[in-house]
Protein backbone atom coordinates (compact mmCIF):
# COMPACT_ATOMS: atom_id res chain seq x y z
CA UNK A 1 0.00 0.00 0.00
CA UNK A 2 3.01 2.33 0.93
CA UNK A 3 4.53 1.64 -2.60
CA UNK A 4 1.31 2.37 -4.31
CA UNK A 5 1.02 5.94 -2.66
CA UNK A 6 4.31 6.71 -3.17
CA UNK A 7 4.32 5.81 -6.77
CA UNK A 8 0.87 7.93 -7.26
CA UNK A 9 2.71 10.57 -5.35
CA UNK A 10 5.81 10.41 -7.50
CA UNK A 11 4.15 10.18 -10.85
CA UNK A 12 2.05 13.31 -10.00
CA UNK A 13 5.37 15.26 -9.53
CA UNK A 14 6.62 14.12 -12.90
CA UNK A 15 3.73 14.90 -14.41
CA UNK A 16 3.56 18.40 -12.93
CA UNK A 17 6.86 18.88 -12.02
CA UNK A 18 8.16 19.56 -9.05
CA UNK A 19 9.12 23.64 -9.49
CA UNK A 20 5.67 23.98 -10.93
CA UNK A 21 4.40 22.67 -7.05
CA UNK A 22 6.72 25.19 -5.56
CA UNK A 23 5.34 28.26 -7.02
CA UNK A 24 1.63 26.68 -6.12
CA UNK A 25 3.06 25.82 -2.95
CA UNK A 26 5.01 29.58 -1.96
CA UNK A 27 1.60 31.36 -3.57
CA UNK A 28 -0.81 29.62 -1.21
CA UNK A 29 1.30 29.37 1.73
CA UNK A 30 2.78 33.04 1.51
CA UNK A 31 -0.75 34.13 1.40
CA UNK A 32 -1.86 32.38 4.64
CA UNK A 33 1.06 34.00 6.39
CA UNK A 34 -0.65 37.50 6.42
CA UNK A 35 -3.11 35.40 8.47
CA UNK A 36 -0.79 34.18 10.98
CA UNK A 37 0.92 37.78 11.28
CA UNK A 38 -2.18 39.35 11.95
CA UNK A 39 -3.50 36.89 14.66
CA UNK A 40 0.12 36.72 16.12
CA UNK A 41 0.22 40.60 16.61
CA UNK A 42 -2.85 40.54 18.43
CA UNK A 43 -1.71 39.52 21.34
CA UNK A 44 1.63 40.83 21.58
CA UNK A 45 4.05 43.58 20.29
CA UNK A 46 4.49 43.08 16.25
CA UNK A 47 8.39 44.20 16.63
CA UNK A 48 9.15 41.18 19.08
CA UNK A 49 6.75 38.85 17.40
CA UNK A 50 9.06 39.60 14.31
CA UNK A 51 12.60 39.42 16.14
CA UNK A 52 11.71 36.35 17.35
CA UNK A 53 10.31 34.52 14.05
CA UNK A 54 13.77 35.78 12.61
CA UNK A 55 15.49 34.24 15.49
CA UNK A 56 14.48 30.91 15.22
CA UNK A 57 14.39 30.63 11.52
CA UNK A 58 17.66 32.16 11.39
CA UNK A 59 18.83 29.90 13.96
CA UNK A 60 17.57 26.41 12.50
CA UNK A 61 19.25 27.41 8.66
CA UNK A 62 22.54 28.43 10.49
CA UNK A 63 22.40 25.27 12.43
CA UNK A 64 21.29 23.30 9.27
CA UNK A 65 24.78 24.88 7.58
CA UNK A 66 27.36 24.25 10.46
CA UNK A 67 26.04 20.59 10.24
CA UNK A 68 26.75 20.04 6.85
CA UNK A 69 30.13 22.09 7.70
CA UNK A 70 29.02 24.92 4.64
CA UNK A 71 31.98 27.42 3.85
CA UNK A 72 31.16 30.88 5.45
CA UNK A 73 30.58 34.26 3.61
CA UNK A 74 33.98 36.25 2.58
CA UNK A 75 34.74 39.59 2.42
CA UNK A 76 32.35 41.97 0.61
CA UNK A 77 30.13 38.76 0.63
CA UNK A 78 29.21 39.94 4.37
CA UNK A 79 28.57 43.53 2.92
CA UNK A 80 25.68 42.09 1.02
CA UNK A 81 24.24 39.98 3.39
CA UNK A 82 24.14 42.66 5.74
CA UNK A 83 22.58 45.70 3.56
CA UNK A 84 19.84 42.46 2.33
CA UNK A 85 19.46 41.55 5.61
CA UNK A 86 18.10 45.31 7.12
CA UNK A 87 16.34 46.16 3.79
CA UNK A 88 14.28 42.90 3.47
CA UNK A 89 13.97 41.88 6.86
CA UNK A 90 14.60 44.33 9.44
CA UNK A 91 12.59 47.12 7.22
CA UNK A 92 10.57 45.38 5.04
CA UNK A 93 9.34 42.12 6.58
CA UNK A 94 9.20 43.86 10.05
CA UNK A 95 7.17 47.20 9.10
CA UNK A 96 5.02 45.43 6.74
CA UNK A 97 3.86 42.43 10.04
CA UNK A 98 3.82 46.04 12.41
CA UNK A 99 1.46 47.22 9.83
CA UNK A 100 -1.10 44.42 9.85
CA UNK A 101 -1.36 45.39 13.45
CA UNK A 102 -3.49 48.51 12.16
CA UNK A 103 -4.48 47.23 8.79
CA UNK A 104 -6.06 44.19 7.82
CA UNK A 105 -4.03 40.90 6.50
CA UNK A 106 -6.21 41.26 3.24
CA UNK A 107 -4.80 45.27 2.40
CA UNK A 108 -1.44 44.39 3.66
CA UNK A 109 -0.78 42.17 1.21
CA UNK A 110 -2.74 44.20 -1.52
CA UNK A 111 -0.08 47.02 -0.89
CA UNK A 112 2.87 44.44 -0.67
CA UNK A 113 2.31 43.07 -4.37
CA UNK A 114 3.08 46.14 -5.55
CA UNK A 115 6.39 46.09 -4.90
CA UNK A 116 7.06 46.29 -8.85
CA UNK A 117 5.59 49.77 -9.22
CA UNK A 118 8.22 50.95 -6.77
CA UNK A 119 11.09 48.90 -8.90
CA UNK A 120 9.83 51.03 -12.40
CA UNK A 121 9.52 54.43 -10.24
CA UNK A 122 13.32 54.25 -8.66
CA UNK A 123 14.32 53.06 -12.11
CA UNK A 124 12.74 55.75 -13.96
CA UNK A 125 14.48 58.26 -10.90
CA UNK A 126 18.00 56.18 -11.98
CA UNK A 127 17.74 57.76 -15.61
CA UNK A 128 16.19 54.73 -16.96
CA UNK A 129 13.72 54.23 -19.80
CA UNK A 130 10.40 53.47 -19.12
CA UNK A 131 8.05 51.68 -21.52
CA UNK A 132 4.44 52.83 -22.72
CA UNK A 133 3.30 49.65 -21.05
CA UNK A 134 5.40 50.32 -17.61
CA UNK A 135 3.48 53.72 -17.41
CA UNK A 136 0.27 52.40 -18.71
CA UNK A 137 1.02 49.29 -16.35
CA UNK A 138 1.25 52.08 -13.02
CA UNK A 139 -2.22 53.92 -14.06
CA UNK A 140 -4.11 51.08 -14.24
CA UNK A 141 -2.50 49.82 -10.70
CA UNK A 142 -2.78 53.56 -9.31
CA UNK A 143 -6.44 53.38 -10.28
CA UNK A 144 -7.25 50.09 -8.59
CA UNK A 145 -5.83 51.39 -5.53
CA UNK A 146 -8.01 54.97 -5.47
CA UNK A 147 -10.90 52.03 -6.07
CA UNK A 148 -9.72 49.87 -3.05
CA UNK A 149 -9.80 53.01 -0.75
CA UNK A 150 -13.12 55.22 -2.02
CA UNK A 151 -15.02 53.50 0.63
CA UNK A 152 -12.40 53.47 3.11
CA UNK A 153 -11.29 57.44 2.88
CA UNK A 154 -13.24 58.02 6.28
CA UNK A 155 -10.38 55.50 8.11
CA UNK A 156 -7.90 57.78 7.76
CA UNK A 157 -8.79 59.90 10.20
CA UNK A 158 -7.88 57.22 12.74
CA UNK A 159 -4.14 57.55 13.58
CA UNK A 160 -3.82 53.99 13.80
CA UNK A 161 -4.89 53.23 9.90
CA UNK A 162 -2.42 55.78 8.61
CA UNK A 163 0.56 54.92 10.62
CA UNK A 164 -0.32 51.43 9.46
CA UNK A 165 -1.00 52.21 5.82
CA UNK A 166 2.57 54.91 6.06
CA UNK A 167 4.85 51.63 7.40
CA UNK A 168 3.25 48.90 5.07
CA UNK A 169 3.96 51.35 2.01
CA UNK A 170 7.48 51.93 3.09
CA UNK A 171 7.98 48.23 3.32
CA UNK A 172 6.93 47.68 -0.08
CA UNK A 173 9.73 50.74 -1.19
CA UNK A 174 12.68 48.83 1.17
CA UNK A 175 12.22 45.88 -0.79
CA UNK A 176 12.19 47.15 -4.05
CA UNK A 177 15.88 48.62 -3.34
CA UNK A 178 16.65 45.07 -1.69
CA UNK A 179 15.54 43.63 -4.95
CA UNK A 180 17.22 45.70 -6.91
CA UNK A 181 20.64 45.66 -5.23
CA UNK A 182 20.23 41.87 -5.02
CA UNK A 183 20.36 42.19 -9.28
CA UNK A 184 23.33 44.34 -8.83
CA UNK A 185 24.99 42.44 -6.35
CA UNK A 186 24.42 39.33 -8.64
CA UNK A 187 24.91 36.27 -5.62
CA UNK A 188 28.03 34.48 -5.14
CA UNK A 189 27.07 33.25 -2.25
CA UNK A 190 24.50 30.08 -1.10
CA UNK A 191 21.53 31.62 -1.39
CA UNK A 192 19.64 29.51 1.63
CA UNK A 193 22.59 29.80 4.25
CA UNK A 194 22.64 33.76 2.86
CA UNK A 195 19.16 34.17 3.92
CA UNK A 196 19.49 32.09 7.27
CA UNK A 197 22.43 34.72 7.81
CA UNK A 198 20.44 37.78 7.11
CA UNK A 199 17.35 36.58 9.08
CA UNK A 200 19.60 35.87 12.55
CA UNK A 201 21.10 39.77 12.39
CA UNK A 202 17.76 41.26 11.44
CA UNK A 203 16.67 39.33 14.66
CA UNK A 204 19.26 40.93 16.63
CA UNK A 205 18.66 44.07 15.53
CA UNK A 206 14.31 44.18 16.09
CA UNK A 207 15.47 42.61 19.10
CA UNK A 208 17.74 45.55 20.18
CA UNK A 209 15.24 48.03 18.91
CA UNK A 210 12.03 46.86 20.59
CA UNK A 211 14.07 46.30 24.26
CA UNK A 212 15.39 50.03 23.83
CA UNK A 213 12.15 51.05 22.94
CA UNK A 214 10.01 49.19 25.24
CA UNK A 215 8.17 47.69 21.93
CA UNK A 216 8.29 44.31 24.08
CA UNK A 217 6.85 41.87 26.83
CA UNK A 218 8.04 39.49 28.83
CA UNK A 219 7.73 35.72 27.12
CA UNK A 220 6.07 34.51 29.78
CA UNK A 221 2.92 37.20 28.66
CA UNK A 222 3.19 36.01 25.37
CA UNK A 223 -0.13 33.90 25.00
CA UNK A 224 -0.44 30.32 23.31
CA UNK A 225 -2.18 31.69 20.01
CA UNK A 226 0.85 33.89 19.34
CA UNK A 227 2.71 31.36 19.65
CA UNK A 228 1.34 29.42 17.66
CA UNK A 229 1.73 31.85 15.11
CA UNK A 230 5.42 32.37 15.35
CA UNK A 231 5.68 28.66 14.85
CA UNK A 232 3.80 28.99 11.48
CA UNK A 233 5.07 31.72 10.07
CA UNK A 234 8.66 30.02 11.33
CA UNK A 235 8.11 27.01 9.57
CA UNK A 236 6.19 27.76 6.36
CA UNK A 237 7.10 31.76 6.40
CA UNK A 238 10.57 31.77 6.56
CA UNK A 239 11.71 27.88 6.04
CA UNK A 240 9.48 25.88 3.60
CA UNK A 241 8.35 28.49 1.25
CA UNK A 242 11.44 30.40 0.88
CA UNK A 243 13.15 26.84 0.15
CA UNK A 244 10.24 26.64 -2.79
CA UNK A 245 10.95 30.28 -3.79
CA UNK A 246 14.40 30.10 -4.17
CA UNK A 247 13.58 26.81 -5.45
CA UNK A 248 11.24 27.90 -8.29
CA UNK A 249 13.53 31.01 -9.23
CA UNK A 250 16.25 28.78 -9.98
CA UNK A 251 14.26 26.01 -12.00
CA UNK A 252 11.34 28.31 -13.96
CA UNK A 253 11.21 31.34 -16.33
CA UNK A 254 10.64 34.57 -14.26
CA UNK A 255 6.98 34.84 -15.14
CA UNK A 256 5.80 31.21 -13.92
CA UNK A 257 8.33 31.94 -11.01
CA UNK A 258 6.77 35.39 -9.89
CA UNK A 259 3.03 34.55 -10.51
CA UNK A 260 2.95 34.15 -6.59
CA UNK A 261 2.82 37.53 -6.19
CA UNK A 262 -0.50 37.32 -7.88
CA UNK A 263 -2.20 35.52 -6.07
CA UNK A 264 -0.73 35.94 -2.21
CA UNK A 265 -3.07 38.75 -1.61
CA UNK A 266 -6.08 37.02 -2.92
CA UNK A 267 -5.57 33.77 -0.44
CA UNK A 268 -5.04 36.75 2.25
CA UNK A 269 -7.97 38.51 1.21
CA UNK A 270 -10.36 35.87 1.09
CA UNK A 271 -8.74 33.98 4.38
CA UNK A 272 -8.89 37.61 5.90
CA UNK A 273 -12.63 37.78 5.46
CA UNK A 274 -13.53 34.04 6.39
CA UNK A 275 -11.02 33.62 9.33
CA UNK A 276 -11.36 37.74 10.62
CA UNK A 277 -14.29 38.90 8.86
CA UNK A 278 -11.93 41.58 7.56
CA UNK A 279 -14.23 43.65 4.76
CA UNK A 280 -14.62 42.25 1.47
CA UNK A 281 -16.27 44.54 -0.75
CA UNK A 282 -17.10 45.20 -4.47
CA UNK A 283 -13.80 47.97 -4.02
CA UNK A 284 -11.67 45.73 -2.96
CA UNK A 285 -12.61 42.81 -5.56
CA UNK A 286 -12.87 45.25 -8.13
CA UNK A 287 -10.05 47.88 -7.13
CA UNK A 288 -7.86 44.64 -6.25
CA UNK A 289 -8.26 42.63 -9.45
CA UNK A 290 -7.31 45.73 -11.43
CA UNK A 291 -4.14 46.89 -9.12
CA UNK A 292 -2.85 42.91 -9.45
CA UNK A 293 -3.72 43.73 -13.76
CA UNK A 294 -1.41 46.32 -13.35
CA UNK A 295 0.82 45.09 -11.78
CA UNK A 296 0.98 41.93 -14.12
CA UNK A 297 1.39 44.86 -16.73
CA UNK A 298 4.70 46.29 -15.38
CA UNK A 299 6.62 42.94 -14.29
CA UNK A 300 5.42 42.44 -18.21
CA UNK A 301 7.53 45.48 -19.42
CA UNK A 302 9.82 44.76 -17.02
CA UNK A 303 10.68 41.02 -18.15
CA UNK A 304 10.72 42.37 -21.65
CA UNK A 305 13.45 44.94 -21.03
CA UNK A 306 15.07 42.14 -18.86
CA UNK A 307 14.81 40.30 -22.62
CA UNK A 308 15.87 42.72 -24.86
CA UNK A 309 19.19 43.98 -22.98
CA UNK A 310 20.48 40.35 -23.22
CA UNK A 311 19.59 40.49 -26.04
CA UNK A 312 21.49 43.11 -27.28
CA UNK A 313 25.48 42.91 -27.38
Amino acid sequence: MKTKIKNAISTKVNIVGLPILAVCFVSFFWGTTWIASKEGVKHMPALQLVAIRQFLGGSLYIAYFLFKKAAWPKGKQWKTIIILSILNFVLSNALSTWGVKYISSGLGAIIAACVPLWIVIITFFRGGRLSYLSVFGLFISFAGICVIFYDRLSDFLNPSFRFGIIISIVSTLTWAFGTLYTKKKAATFNPYFSLGIQMFLSSIIVFAYAGATGLSVPLSEIPAMSWWSIAYLVVFGSILTFIAFIYALQNLPAEISTIYSYINPIVAVLLGALIFGEILNAAIAIGGSVTLFGLYLVNYSLRRARKKNIATP
